[in-house]
């Protein structure tokens, strides 16, 4: 996939599902997270999350994700999957209409999506192995702030080391003191020099939900008075 990746950088999306148990009245039950990953910048999109992923529910997230205005495919002519059932042929036939062409990978082949295989081990390893989630709402609450942190608070080896969306306006200078900002009770840590002036930072998301989803419909950090920093997550791979 290296020559068509090189080529068609910035058209390349790929999608893929991860599974997490949540605590509810009748037990542990199995919820399924679909997202988008941009191979360009590395950018994620929550497509939604369900605990029964259903031809309906994913024709809905379909048309979520192609939207002419905010969804997460815009701009993209090709979408990577993997073989699993839950794209279905209707599923696929609305994508396709929408002008992005779907790649099928071979069976049994993780090594070929590997983008998005990797934001599943970061999200796994530095927030969802690490919580025991009551509820759905939990487990939405602790995406959002992982996403939010993944985007604007962590540092990508794979891009130079550098954050995937940088704030608009940015003060220089090496005064000021350095604070830290914790999410999630700590787990996930971001460090930046504090300025003056203040600065408000806005991260815009253009995920959308099916109809009654309580996910957030964007995730967006608190104003703050800083900016630059670097993120402590235990893992800065990706």
């Amino acid at each position: 996939m290296g020559n068509l990746s090189q080529s068609h950088w910035e058209v390349l999306a790929a999608g893929d599902f991860l599974s997490v148990e949540v605590w509810t009245v009748k037990g542990l039950v199995t919820h399924y997270l679909l997202f988008v990953i941009n191979l360009a910048d590395r950018l994620v999109h929550v497509a939604g999350i369900t605990t029964n992923p259903t031809e309906t529910w994913m024709l809905q997230v379909g048309r979520n994700m192609t939207d002419a205005i905010d969804g997460a495919l815009l701009g993209k002519r090709y979408l990577i999957l993997d073989r699993d059932t839950k794209y279905s042929a209707a599923f696929r036939k609305m994508i396709g209409k929408s002008g992005t062409a779907v790649i099928r990978l071979p069976p049994r082949s993780p090594n070929l999506n590997a983008f998005a295989e990797r934001f599943v081990r970061s999200i796994k390893e530095e927030c969802l192995n690490r919580m025991i989630f009551v509820g759905q709402a939990s487990l939405r609450y602790a995406v959002g702030e992982y996403v939010t942190h993944y985007r604007g608070e962590r540092n990508h080896q794979g891009l130079g080391n550098r954050l995937l969306v940088v704030p608009i306006k940015r003060i220089g200078g090496q005064n000021g003191s350095i604070r830290k900002i914790e999410r999630l009770g700590g787990m996930l840590n971001y460090y930046e020099r504090c300025r003056v002036k203040r600065v408000s930072i806005e991260l815009s998301d253009t995920t959308t939900y099916p109809p009654g989803s309580p996910f957030p419909a964007r995730l967006r950090p608190p104003g703050r008075a800083c900016g630059g920093g670097r993120a402590e997550t235990g893992r800065t791979g990706g």
